[in-house]
């Protein structure tokens, strides 16, 4: 294993990578370094073909030690679909969809359930506790069950039903609150003093591991585009931890020597209903403060006060990148065109990156000729409620 520490990014304290780690002693989410000199001389970019098409074929950049943890069903390696009808109807014809739809549990979280289990498992843990918008939970308790794992999930009412069937049927504890994720969280807090240690704490950037699966989208990304970037990546932005997380990997591949210094321009996409990183980012804060009365019909991209804001603001501003927020109409507008469009029914989250990109190239952010890619972070099919059907006739 190449993995060599743990890292604050606020105040740059070490941490061993030998057991179990939260957040730094300042607050700060802790970022696993590798030694990547060595992960050079071990591999090259071409080694990556020969070996299975998932999120494991980069093992030498992920925290697994000991393969018998790897706790997988087989995520990863999502198709990159162009998308030229509706491209052509925004005026961005080289745009690219990454559909994290058909990961094992229907959402990108898979990536981070499966290697924040398996470092999980491969440290000693044996029950997480975690909050969720819904599709973190039902991915975490999936794949703690299949590494014989316990798993507390927290997640409002308002979180799409299949969410909690799926923590059901994995087996895990399912607990709503009548609240925000917010709200779930300091739930979560409550059974993790109580606990006494015994329950590990797996919510959002509070464990690093996470963060190191859902990077793996930006390795993706640049090896399904033969080792280029693209100009633009457009993320649905709650939590953060994927947009953290391919920035994060964009600066692993430069150092490495696999692409070259040009990073692709990030964005941040929320909605107006809940806005906390567009704001800061608008008014040059290098924190967020909490988002008042949060809600939208983006339901994974509800958080009013993301514990990665400093990460997240820190990306955009290195990246050259920006953060926007879209109207609700607008997700559900371009959910429709872009099905109609392309034959793909994206996750509303998914569909406000077109909205954020539509927004961006008429105003000239994006520029003529310029690669957009644009993550569709879940299946369309978890949120029905999207697609009104109420008028459609009955034939007799």
């Amino acid at each position: 294993m190449y993995l060599t520490h743990l890292e604050c990014p606020r105040c740059g304290q070490a941490y061993p990578a030998t057991e179990p780690q939260n957040l730094c002693a300042c607050g700060s989410p802790l970022l696993a370094r590798y030694d990547l000199a060595a992960v050079a001389d071990a591999v090259t970019p071409e080694r990556f073909t020969l070996r299975p098409a998932d999120l494991w074929r980069y093992r030498e950049l992920l925290p697994v030690a000991d393969p018998r943890y790897e706790t997988t069903l087989g995520e990863g390696w999502t198709p990159m679909l162009r998308a030229p009808s509706y491209g052509a109807r925004i005026g961005i014809p080289d745009l690219i969809v990454k559909d994290e739809g058909l990961t094992p549990t229907g959402s990108f979280k898979a990536r981070g359930a499966a290697v924040g289990v398996s470092r999980a498992r491969e440290l000693g843990v044996t029950r997480i506790a975690m909050p969720t918008n819904g599709n973190a939970g039902a991915a975490w308790a999936t794949y703690a069950a299949r590494a014989g794992i316990g798993a507390t999930i927290v997640m409002p009412l308002d979180a799409p039903t299949i969410c909690r069937r799926e923590v059901l049927a994995a087996g895990g504890d399912l607990r709503l609150v009548d609240g925000l994720i917010s709200d779930a969280g300091r739930h979560v807090a409550t059974l993790l003093a109580e606990s006494g240690g015994a329950v590990f704490d797996a919510g959002t950037l509070r464990e690093p591991y996470r963060l190191e699966g859902k990077k793996t989208m930006g390795y993706e990304i640049v090896e399904q585009l033969g080792w280029q970037v693209p100009d633009v990546i457009v993320y649905p932005t709650g939590g953060g931890v994927g947009l953290i997380g391919i920035h994060k990997a964009m600066h692993e591949l430069r150092e490495l020597g696999w692409i070259g210094d040009k990073l692709p321009r990030l964005v941040a996409v929320q909605s107006t209903g809940c806005a906390p990183i567009v704001r800061a980012f608008a008014t040059g804060q290098p924190r967020a403060e909490p988002w008042a009365d949060a809600h939208t019909v983006a339901f994974g991209i509800t958080v009013p006060a993301p514990l990665g804001d400093e990460l997240i603001l820190a990306a955009l501003r290195a990246s050259a990148g920006t953060a926007i927020a879209v109207e609700d109409a607008e997700i559900l507008a371009d959910l429709r065109d872009f099905g109609a469009d392309e034959g793909l029914l994206l996750c509303p989250e998914g569909a406000a990156c077109l909205s954020a990109a539509r927004h961006l190239r008429a105003g000239g952010w994006i520029r003529d000729g310029e690669r957009v890619v644009v993550l569709n972070t879940g299946a369309g099919l978890k949120y029905p409620e999207t697609v009104d059907v109420s008028a459609v006739p009955v034939v007799a």
